[in-house]
């Protein structure tokens, strides 16, 4: 996977950022979700390095990144912190502007970017989520259902760290066979073993659980501070069509109340849909990015 790429493990803001960095050109930032690595990006970054610089980023909590413990007010693991270390990771490798595409966590990283620093990103893409707080806002009964790990990853104490560790490959194949579109086929042998072999790392599972403890209390804290305040680079909302995430939210509309930018459109697939359809989320992004 990643051929042509160059590994690179980067001090950035206090840890330590691991990263594959490819192509020429304008550079984009490709940033992964739960609980998943960079490797999710393996069939759609060399694609975009034909005509981009590529980096390719494991957040801080996962991968071979820096998994510092948790604080007891989850601000180690704040989408403001986890941003600060990817904007610090791009001035490293002399970027002071870049595009920045973020899938599941990493789309929630790159909007509160976009936010604190508005004059490094030139354009943004998110892909399928809704802003956190339009998400807890309108959970009901089927919503909490399916986000049930939501509420299960931020349990104190240790307890979900602690089940998961028991057997840390189920949880992580349940979690992609329930969110994907057709079982885990789609996902490479190759990537698979490697989401398996860093989720098993239980400062991995400690780091996740505290990015979604995170989610659920300062990150809210932030969102609500901003309220009002709208992102202004271009913005592109990509989400699978076979997924839940239309069915309960107009994606566009919560997009366009945070955005002053905004265009958007499904793709048949579940939520992995970068892996699910790689080719046709290439031309999505290409066509974004050329836009």
């Amino acid at each position: 996977m990643f051929e042509g790429f160059a590994q690179h493990k980067i001090n950035a803001n206090g840890v330590t950022i691991n990263c594959r960095i490819g192509g020429k050109g304008k550079p984009v930032l490709l940033l992964h979700g739960y609980p998943q690595t960079h490797v999710m990006w393996h069939d759609v970054a060399p694609k975009l390095a034909e005509h981009h610089q590529v980096v390719v980023a494991d957040l801080r909590g996962y991968g071979e990144s820096s998994k510092p413990p948790g604080d007891a007010e989850h601000k180690t693991y704040s989408k403001r912190v986890m941003a600060a270390d990817q904007v610090a990771l791009m001035q490293a490798l002399g970027h002071e502007r870049f595009t920045v595409i973020g899938h599941d966590r990493g789309a929630r990283v790159a909007h509160r970017m976009a936010l604190d620093h508005q004059t490094r990103i030139e354009k943004m893409a998110v892909l399928d989520i809704v802003p956190t707080l339009d998400a807890f806002g309108a959970m009901d009964q089927d919503r909490a259902t399916a986000y049930a790990h939501w509420f299960f990853l931020i349990q104190p104490d240790g307890l979900p760290e602690r089940l998961i560790g028991n057997d840390p490959a189920f949880w992580l194949k349940w979690c992609l066979k329930r969110w994907g579109g057709s079982g885990l086929d789609y996902f490479g042998e190759a990537a698979l073993a490697e989401y398996v072999r860093c989720f098993s790392d239980p400062a991995a599972i400690h780091a996740s659980c505290e990015d979604y403890r995170a989610g659920a209390s300062i990150d809210m804290v932030y969102d609500r501070e901003d309220l009002g305040r709208q992102v202004t680079c271009p913005t592109f909302a990509l989400w699978g069509a076979r997924g839940r995430l239309h069915k309960w939210w107009d994606v566009m509309a919560c997009w366009q109340e945070r955005c002053t930018n905004v265009t958007g459109r499904s793709l048949d697939a579940g939520h992995f849909l970068v892996e699910e359809r790689p080719a046709e989320t290439i031309a999505e992004l290409l066509r974004f990015l050329a836009a």
